[in-house]
């Protein structure tokens, strides 16, 4: 008897292995480091900024013209006062906010805690905020990221607690309140009428030489 036939072969696939693929993880964000800063931007930066103290200073008047004592004498009355010192902060208005910033400085550098803390808040400044580049990545701190608006937030913040709970702040007042009555005295005993005022400078002085010198420092971002 022959033996039983063996059923035919039917053709067979093999199916590879499917291989696990590995996607590329995104990039974290990072906490802030000194290469996050653009060295180019923080050279515009300092550039803007040194500009604005040239042509502010440029505007100064002759110290000898604001020091000079035959000019100086008492006012008849608070009328006549008031009218020096408008005439005065028009004319002198660049010596006399270097007098006040002289007044602030040497407050500073008399407490160093002070000025320490001041230095370290700029700098958080032009780390976090100022000197950023717009592509660079998210803060991330404490296993979350920041938006720029938070982190906005956080230096509004941390400015107010040092300038108004704390010794800083009542340290930069007196030196300012110093400095402006220094300025209000000077501006009431010196006689204005040797001074005149340029159609040019009369046009400047409407205008506001504080919030000019701080946009043209900060490029408008702030």
């Amino acid at each position: 008897m022959a033996a039983a036939a063996s059923p035919p072969l039917l053709p067979t696939t093999v199916v590879p292995a499917a291989v696990p693929t590995t996607a590329s993880p995104a990039p974290a964000p990072t906490a802030v480091s000194s290469a996050d800063t653009d060295p180019a931007a923080a050279r515009a930066f300092l550039s803007r900024h040194l500009d604005s103290v040239r042509r502010a200073l440029s505007g100064a008047r002759p110290w000898t013209e604001l020091l000079d004592r035959s000019a100086l004498s008492r006012p008849e009355s608070l009328a006549d006062a008031t009218s020096r010192l408008r005439k005065n902060l028009a004319y002198f208005r660049v010596n006399y906010a270097a007098l006040v910033a002289l007044s602030l400085a040497a407050a500073l550098l008399a407490h160093p805690f002070s000025l320490a803390a001041l230095l370290a808040l700029l700098a958080a400044w032009c780390l976090l905020y100022l000197l950023r580049p717009a592509d660079a990545p998210p803060i991330a701190a404490c296993g979350r990221t920041f938006s720029d608006r938070e982190v906005l937030g956080g230096l509004i913040a941390a400015s107010a607690f040092v300038v108004f709970l704390t010794s800083v702040g009542a340290l930069i007042f007196s030196a300012l309140a110093l400095g402006a009555a220094v300025v209000c005295l000077h501006g009431s005993y010196r006689v204005p009428e040797d001074l005149f005022l340029d159609e040019p400078d009369q046009a400047a002085n409407g205008a506001s030489p504080l919030l000019s010198f701080i946009a043209n420092a900060t490029g408008g971002r702030v």
